[in-house]
């Protein structure tokens, strides 16, 4: 199951590099190295730029909740009783 989520986690990883790599650093829209032409006449300037931010902030998240889910499930399912107990 831990190998299952760190692939996931893995290709999670480089859909966001790649995701962050295509957008445009001043806000313009899709960077021309990627077809950026073709895609803003498709989608619009506006529309491409939205569908893109849209796609980060999911793929972030959804790389926050594999990381946390991938955590409780190494540590065997008691995210803070092992480390209260330890204290005590």
């Amino acid at each position: 199951m831990v190998t299952a989520l760190t692939i996931l986690i893995a290709i999670n990883c480089v859909l966001l590099m790649l995701v962050v790599l295509i957008q445009n650093p001043k806000g313009g829209g899709i960077d021309s190295t990627f077809g950026g032409q073709s895609a803003n006449q498709m989608f619009g300037a506006a529309k491409s730029t939205d569908f893109i931010e849209k796609i980060t902030w999911g793929l972030a998240a959804t790389l926050f909740i594999l990381c946390i889910v991938t955590a409780i499930i190494v540590s065997g399912g008691s995210a803070g009783g092992s480390m209260l107990e330890s204290a005590q």
